[in-house]
Parts: structure tokens; C-alpha cells; sequence
């Protein structure tokens, strides 16, 4: 345990090397997936949309929250086929099952949104 404090550092060391790996990631994300890119693109549009049209901090924090779930799990689905496609080019059942399982997560993210918004907006 005390090795691995060693190598993580603490306090503020940890938390400097902690948001540098958090640019890395996001940089990385941005520059390889076009996917994150879309939605990212789709955000930077619907969250001063979501500002303007929720009427309560609530219905905004709902709005913008469920933009940013999205982008939360696109990652998280990058990370996977990351993972997968490490471990080798060959077709395997599993690793299938995998990816199509980060693209389930995605497109229930976008159905999170279009409940959310279509509830706040249309009630």
C-alpha cells in the first residue's frame, strides 16, 4: 500500500497527475472518436439551449445533466473498444458482445435525453 502511495502521491500531487490523466483522456477522445466528437459538438449547442429554456435550477440541472451523461458514457464505450481492440484484431464472441454493449449504453444515453428534455419541454 505504502508503494503504491509512493507512485499515486497525495494531496495535491495526486490531484495535479489526476487532471493531467483526465486532459489526456478528453484530449485523446476528442482527437481519435468522431462519435465524441458529434455529441460534443451537439452539446456545446444544447446546454446554453438547456440554460434558456429550463425554468427551474432543477429542469436546467436535469437538461444539461442528461448532455453530460452522454459524453460520460461515450468515453466509457471508447475506453471498452480501447480494451478490446488491445487484446487483438480476430473476431471473438465476446468481444462483440462488448462493443455492442457500449453501443446499448450510448443509445439509452440518447434516450435519456429525449425523455428529459421531451418531459421538461412538452409538460
Amino acid at each position: 500500500m505504502i508503494e503504491q502511495e509512493k507512485y499515486n502521491g497525495t494531496g495535491i500531487v495526486r490531484l495535479r497527475r489526476a487532471l493531467h490523466c483526465s486532459y489526456v483522456g478528453l484530449t485523446t477522445a476528442y482527437r481519435n472518436e468522431e462519435a465524441f466528437r458529434q455529441e460534443l459538438l451537439v452539446c456545446l449547442i444544447l446546454i446554453p439551449v438547456a440554460c434558456w429554456l429550463g425554468h427551474t435550477n432543477t429542469e436546467r440541472a436535469l437538461l444539461v445533466g442528461s448532455l453530460l451523461i452522454l459524453l460520460i458514457i461515450e468515453i466509457l464505450n471508447s475506453a471498452v473498444e480501447a480494451v478490446v481492440d488491445r487484446i487483438g484484431p480476430e473476431r471473438h464472441e465476446l468481444s462483440g458482445l462488448a462493443k455492442d454493449l457500449g453501443s446499448a449504453a450510448v443509445f439509452l444515453a440518447i434516450v435519456l435525453i429525449v425523455v428529459v428534455w421531451s418531459l421538461i419541454l412538452f409538460t
